[in-house]
């Protein structure tokens, strides 16, 4: 009873900070200045955006959205304009619709102390609330950690469900889309990026803050239910770990000292715009650390990736090491058995996730012609600038973080991992032909119960090779090893071992 009273007290405090989180983007009042314009123009385009936005200098808007709109106007016709004359270079981008606003904002959170103050009331009240739920569930036995799974609303596509999903659809939405809109939420955090690095935050810094922080609070509720689990202690451990420094923490590091903002552990091609010309650019810009970072990143293609699958399988960046993963296995646990097991979602897979893989890289084979030649179609007919534009929005935007992420409560924690991701099918390949590692089974033990099928997050039918007795090889995999944990009878093992040694 004291722990039931103890989790509701966590969930009260969770849902009145996420309560007054959504408050918070009530419209601000909003002033935009002379000194605005100055600080937010770029190079050479203070005199046109003054121009452009005369009509709303000094004058005071009362709500955030009005003036947003009205600064879109005055943009979108100017722009119209140019583009009519083709003068391309002389647009105005659209990130001056947030950065703008952002600096036009003369409400309480445009105070440190006023965002420190919100920034406690929510996002601390929600991290306060849901440790103290998380913890609340320490003396519950490992063995019912998953009991009523199928009866929460939560977790078996109910409203619950329905409604978070629904909402994390809308969030990427207008982070991707429509950042401007999230301007009260990037000011709360933007204390703690000029505390950092000394700079304003934008909303990538604001969804790297809260992407860390979901890991690092779920995370730890992964280490309670698996307390007695030393594998999955050590890999959640490590996920926390690698999206902490690795993700959040070293590139804000490397911005302080004016070198290119990078993650270390993102690997092409999910990193898919690591070959774009002004990546590369920046890169060599920056001498010898830069060169280094490109590199670096050039050998974990090459090198780490297919070495590190052969000894470890690709469980050694899915599952220990990748943000997408890590996020996968910490805020999306509690919807790991939603993942569809049939044959026809194993074939849409296959052809999805390897189509995506082709598709990285023809877009990368032409954007470094258009690099080294200057040419931006090959044969007139494939434009390289075309090509990564769809990219960036179909598959960088749309299906890894809206589809991706959004749809975890719908069709489990792994949507793009299994479906979309082009590293995890280069991973998989070489998991698949060429790899020591194995999940081994021993169908004398198997009593048919479905744990193992019913928890596996990638859609595999576990259950159908232990019966057999055969080695589970599958490329998808990603050696979580929560088949092996939930099995009663000890039938699963992940192993390693020689390549022809493996029973399928």
């Amino acid at each position: 009873m004291i722990q039931l009273r103890t989790y509701r007290s966590g969930l009260i405090l969770f849902f009145v900070g996420f309560l007054v989180l959504l408050g918070l983007l009530w419209p601000q009042p909003v002033r935009l200045s002379a000194e605005v314009i100055k600080q937010v123009a770029n190079s050479g385009q203070e005199a046109i955006l003054a121009e452009q936005l005369a009509p709303l200098m000094g004058q005071s808007e009362a709500n955030t959205y009005v003036f947003i709109g009205r600064l879109r106007q005055q943009l979108t016709q100017y722009n119209d304009q140019v583009k009519a004359q083709q003068k391309w270079d002389q647009q105005l981008s659209d990130d001056y619709l947030l950065s703008v606003t952002k600096a036009a904002t003369v409400g309480p959170l445009s105070t440190t102390g006023g965002a420190w103050l919100w920034f406690g009331l929510s996002i601390g009240l929600c991290t306060i609330g849901a440790l103290i739920a998380i913890l609340a569930e320490r003396h519950q036995k490992p063995a019912a950690i998953n009991n009523g799974i199928f009866s929460n609303p939560a977790t078996n596509r109910g409203w619950i469900g329905w409604a978070v999903g629904s909402f994390l659809i809308a969030f990427y939405v207008v982070l991707y889309f429509y950042p401007e809109y999230l301007t009260n939420w990037i000011l709360l955090i933007n204390p703690l990026k000029q505390a950092l690095t000394g700079q304003p935050a934008s909303q990538w810094f604001l969804y790297g803050f809260i992407y860390t922080l979901t890991i690092l609070v779920m995370g730890i509720r992964m280490l309670i239910r698996h307390r007695y689990n030393a594998y999955q202690q050590l890999r959640t451990a490590s996920v926390m770990f690698f999206q902490t420094a690795f993700a959040f923490l070293i590139p804000e590091i490397l911005t302080l000292l004016q070198q290119p903002y990078q993650d270390l552990k993102n690997i092409w091609p999910l990193d898919y715009s690591f070959f774009f010309d002004y990546r590369i650019n920046e890169k060599l810009q920056a001498g010898t650390f830069g060169i280094f970072m490109l590199v670096w990143g050039i050998i974990l293609t090459v090198v780490a990736v297919p070495t590190l699958t052969y000894f470890y399988g690709k469980r050694w960046y899915c599952s220990w090491v990748c943000g997408c993963g890590g996020l996968a296995e910490t805020a999306g646990d509690p919807y790991r058995q939603l993942s569809d097991k049939k044959l026809s979602a194993w074939k849409a897979e296959r052809v999805l996730v390897h189509g995506v893989l082709a598709f990285a890289v023809i877009m990368t084979g032409l954007v470094l012609y258009t690099y080294f030649t200057g040419q931006s179609a090959l044969f007139g007919v494939l434009d390289s600038y075309s090509l990564r534009s769809a990219y960036s929005f179909w598959i960088g935007a749309m299906f890894s973080g809206v589809i991706g992420t959004g749809l975890y409560p719908i069709f489990g924690n792994r949507v793009w991992c299994r479906f979309g991701c082009p590293l995890a099918a280069y991973l998989g390949l070489v998991q698949r032909f060429k790899s020591r590692f194995r999940i081994t089974t021993n169908g004398g033990q198997c009593i048919s119960c479905g744990n193992c099928s019913t928890y596996c997050e990638m859609g595999i039918d576990v259950r159908w090779y232990a019966q057999r007795g055969q080695d589970i090889v599958r490329s998808s995999c990603v050696g979580c090893g929560i088949c092996s944990a939930v099995c009663p009878r000890g039938v699963l093992n992940l192993e390693t071992g020689t390549v022809d040694s493996r029973r399928i």
